[in-house]
């Protein structure tokens, strides 16, 4: 009997480098035990104030007291809207000319933001211009939707700091591609480096130069830790840059500040009328976003400068702790190891490239760990998964991937798992190589 014919799409289509780990590990027979920072799959309560409406679904002032769900606007109900703006002018920034839309996710926001600013499905105009390594779900929704996307390259140094591209670089980059759109992760995903104003600036005046739209992902806004401002892309004006405003986008979420990442809510906020009205329009096939999500993250509407600013502090002091031990504990035990700055973010990455065999394949590595490798770690047989980078390169066929020994390391599992994770990686990989 003939069987049914999958689509090319889903027959080439693996799971993301970032999952791929868990999902190995899943299906090992004799499971040792586990420690996970291969996804930024926060594991902190979350804020009080939504901790508080969620526990109460039922309470009389409750939208769902009747047991009642409805779908709410396409663009999400006013309170949600309202709670990204607070959080924005908590911290300084001028919402009055900001049009908000909640989506399902910053996720779905991305995907978006792609239909939005690139050029038709199956062509290569005006793709979505990105900084190397870049974070993974970007490309993989541009593939979905058929959009393209280009790159340009950041490199690792010895000493653990990003190298972002020269500006000509950029332009040169520009003038070839013909981008719709430059993305930019200020607090970044995947590296932990932070973009300072002066540079956010620069790139700002090449969007104005080249008539792109800027994009900013500020998924990790106000988690930064090193000395200096906390930058948004809503800090730079017209004042600054001639011509930006109106070509602002960014994308918000409440997964990872406000550690709710199984909500589901995000937001794709802009000061172009035009672009919201639109992406609106695309969305309605969608419906709405999660209602429940939306009211519970509907209660920040309601906090104070004070209470915003004051969980935004102990967020940071708490990440901004466990990084730091990591970054120490690991140079500590192997110092040919580079990890990269723990500037912002909850991610570092680290690069094997001084301390192993030529070959070394980060994704061969991590399956490793999922699916055989283990070590002894206090008389308790523990293995560790990491995210590969391989899949945080937007690369050329041919090009060598610097991911092939780069793993990011998200900072989300307890305090007293996270500082495990230093001699379980060193291990590991010792093992690793001298079976290899």
């Amino acid at each position: 009997m003939n069987k049914p014919i999958l689509s090319e799409h889903f027959k080439k289509r693996m799971p993301s480098d970032v999952r791929l780990g868990q999902i190995k590990f899943d299906e090992r027979t004799v499971k040792p035990a586990l420690v996970n920072v291969a996804i930024g799959n926060v594991s902190l309560p979350t804020n009080p104030a939504m901790q508080k409406r969620m526990f109460s679904l039922d309470a009389p002032e409750s939208p769902f007291a009747k047991g009642i769900v409805r779908y709410s606007g396409t663009a999400g109900v006013a309170e949600a809207k309202d709670a990204f703006k607070n959080i924005l002018r908590c911290q300084g920034f001028d919402t009055s000319k900001l049009f908000v839309q909640v989506t399902d996710g910053g996720s779905s926001g991305m995907e978006l933001l792609l239909l939005g600013v690139c050029g038709d499905a199956g062509t290569d105009d005006k793709p979505l211009m990105m900084i190397d390594p870049a974070y993974t779900n970007y490309i993989s929704f541009a593939e979905r939707i058929g959009r393209k996307t280009v790159t340009v390259k950041r490199n690792l140094g010895a000493d653990g700091k990003f190298s972002l591209p020269e500006l000509d670089k950029i332009e040169e980059t520009i003038k070839k591609h013909n981008p719709g759109a430059l993305l930019v992760i200020p607090y970044d995903n995947p590296t932990g480096q932070l973009y300072d104003y002066a540079t956010l600036k620069e790139l700002a005046k090449i969007c104005v130069k080249y008539n792109m739209w800027m994009i900013s992902d500020e998924a990790y806004r106000g988690l930064f830790y090193v000395d200096g401002d906390l930058v948004s892309i809503w800090g730079i004006t017209d004042e600054d840059v001639p011509g930006i405003e109106g070509r602002r986008i960014s994308i918000d979420t409440a997964s990872k500040v406000w550690s709710a990442c199984g909500l589901r809510i995000g937001a794709l906020i802009t000061d172009n009328e035009e672009f919201h009205t639109q992406s609106v329009a695309e969305y309605t096939a969608n419906l709405c976003a999660n209602v429940i999500g939306q009211y519970i993250f509907g209660a920040l509407a309601h906090e104070s400068k004070q209470q915003i600013d004051g969980w935004c502090k102990g967020i940071r002091e708490y990440y901004k702790n466990i990084m730091f031990k990591f970054y120490n504990g690991l140079r500590e035990l192997d110092p040919g190891l580079i990890v990269s700055s723990p500037d912002s973010s909850i991610y570092s990455v680290v690069d094997v490239r001084n301390v192993v065999k030529p070959g070394f394949d980060s994704i061969k590595f991590v399956m490793y760990c999922a699916k055989e490798g283990s070590v002894d770690l206090n008389g308790v047989e523990t293995t560790l998964l990491v995210a590969p980078m391989k899949g945080f390169y937007d690369l050329n066929p041919g090009q060598a991937n610097p991911g092939s020994t780069q793993m990011r390391i998200a900072f989300v599992e307890t305090p007293e798992n996270m500082e495990k994770v230093p001699e379980l990686f060193v291990k590991l990989l010792r093992k690793y190589e001298k079976a290899r």
